[in-house]
């Protein structure tokens, strides 16, 4: 989430609208009464490319598929610890982690009045796993099948205890399958659906899409034909808005929610606004790339451990403000198997040297990637980045700077192309086996050139990590994957940034989710 990235896999996004209102928002009037019914506006930093369900893995995108598509199962607002029924009305997982079955509630509907069946789910699930699309990892592995009109099952060849925990990702969105597929809609590569989903509604969300651009506006309409509970709010506009801006238009009354504000940018508040202050379960860290075609100097193991050692962790702490917390591992703190603090890297200059000296390359030059306009809790990548290359040329190391636009930067992060790159990577599900991307041929591993077979006692810790019962078994399995990737992988995690949400006094019912920030059909007004 990417991002996600993220999340995650992170990162999409267009170009940031940097005008104080975003695109047009600030015509409207937030959260009034009247013929128009209430709108809410919400200001955040776009990482966005698709409202197509099976496409999107990006943290805006996921805010909107959690308004616009129903899972089979969710959480209970900010509570990840168990998922509870959605559109399945119940759910078990065999003993040998295997097979998961669903009940699927009765009265379920679509946008279009049409009732949701188990043939959308087979359907939808199906696509989302064979299109390959980037969340289509989230079902490796699993089939698919129909076993009665009301009766899900999905069977998995190894022990997957993480799949309930999967199945709330608003990437799993059940499609309306008739309509899907009269505009394009298949279960393989050759769908051509994106562009009637970035436009339209086929989901039994609360809201429908109203309109949709990647880099500046997204508003979201009540659907007039859902079945459950209806939301406070007719209309909701997401706006693409730079951090600084977001906090100036929540003072001003220009939106009612900024999500992306550091801590010192919440600092000194007004006492007329909200500020909900939880730890953020982004991850930043830092790539070195693995693939010799790459690069000669990021492919040496003892230049990653110079890295490692030159970071000044503290440094990058004060820059991120209030909340903030080093990350020991690549796991966040709110999940199972998280590294307690103790064993988080510390700097060590002469270390880092003697390593760097050990490497046997001379006074290296590399160039460290990254997006330009991106913020992450209201933090943006560039101070971090200088901060990196003060920091390593103290050890001998020279960081050329190549900030890019986001989908620039992307595209060579995904594709495998940059040398070094500083990302963040957030829970597609608040479980472990997320961060099993991390591992050489999975999604994060292969963007570092960490091709399958390149650390083979890593890739033991993980089979064995994903296919643990049990609570016990599982958080000692993932604290072994994460101190081998500490000592040998071309992983370096650096912070989890605080997350600072500002809200309205009108606003009601907020909770800061690790999956899609902020459900916004939760939000109530007064």
């Amino acid at each position: 989430m990417a991002t996600r990235s993220q999340t995650a896999a992170v990162l999409l996004a267009g170009a940031l609208a940097l005008a104080a209102c975003g695109s047009g928002g600030g015509s409207q009037t937030p959260a009034a009464s009247g013929g128009g019914g209430k709108t809410l506006v919400i200001d955040t930093s776009f990482d966005l490319k698709t409202a197509d369900p099976g496409r999107t893995y990006e943290p805006t995108g996921l805010i909107v598929g959690k308004a616009v598509y129903e899972t089979l199962l969710t959480f209970d607002g900010a509570d990840v610890t168990k998922p509870v029924p959605a559109l399945a009305e119940s759910y078990e997982l065999s003993k040998d982690g295997k097979i998961l079955t669903l009940k699927l509630k009765k009265g379920a509907t679509f946008a279009d009045g049409s009732p949701l069946t188990a043939d959308d789910v087979v359907f939808s699930l199906t696509r989302v796993r064979d299109m390959k699309g980037t969340p289509s990892f989230l079902l490796d592995g699993v089939e698919v099948a129909k076993t009665d009109d009301s009766t899900i099952t999905l069977t998995s060849k190894a022990a997957n205890p993480a799949l309930p925990y999967i199945l709330p990702n608003p990437a799993l969105g059940i499609l309306n399958s008739k309509v899907a597929k009269e505009h394009g809609a298949t279960t393989d590569a050759q769908d051509k659906a994106e562009q009637y989903l970035n436009s339209a509604s086929a989901g039994s969300g609360p809201y429908q899409i109203e309109s949709f651009n990647v880099s500046s506006q997204v508003t979201l309409k009540a659907n007039p034909k859902y079945y459950g509970t209806k939301p406070a709010y007719d209309k909701v506009v997401i706006r693409n808005v730079e951090a600084a801006t977001q906090k100036l238009n929540v003072q001003r009354g220009d939106s009612q929610i900024a999500l992306n504000l550091s801590g010192d940018q919440v600092t000194g508040m007004p006492a007329t606004l909200q500020v909900k202050k939880t730890a953020s379960a982004n991850v930043i860290f830092l790539l070195a790339n693995q693939d010799s075609a790459i690069s000669k100097t990021t492919t040496n193991p003892k230049f990653v451990e110079a890295v490692r050692k030159g970071v000044d962790y503290a440094g990058l702490l004060e820059l991120a403000g209030e909340g903030s917390a080093q990350a020991p591992g690549v796991i966040p703190s709110q999940l199972l198997g998280a590294l307690p603090a103790d064993q988080a890297a510390k700097r060590d200059v002469e270390g880092a040297k003697a390593a760097l000296a050990a490497s046997g390359v001379s006074n290296p030059t590399v160039k460290l990637e990254y997006p330009s306009e991106l913020t992450v809790n209201g933090l943006s990548f560039q101070p971090l980045a200088e901060r990196i290359q003060a920091n390593l040329k103290e050890v001998g190391i020279t960081v050329d700077l190549q900030p890019a636009p986001v989908t620039t930067a992307l595209d060579n992060y995904r594709n495998g192309k940059e040398e070094m790159g500083l990302w963040y990577w957030g829970p597609d599900y608040p479980d472990p086996s997320d961060y099993l991307a991390f591992l050489p041929g999975k999604t994060v591993g292969l963007r570092a050139g960490w091709k399958a077979g390149a650390a083979k006692e890593i890739e033991a810790a993980g089979d064995k990590a994903a296919t643990a019962i049990g609570d016990d078994a599982r958080k000692a399995a993932y604290v072994d994957v994460q101190t081998k990737l500490n000592a040998s992988g071309p992983f370096v995690p650096l912070i989890q940034p605080g997350q600072n949400i500002v809200t309205a006094a009108s606003v009601t019912g907020l909770e800061y989710h690790p999956v899609w920030t902020v459900d916004v059909a939760d939000l109530g007004v007064k």
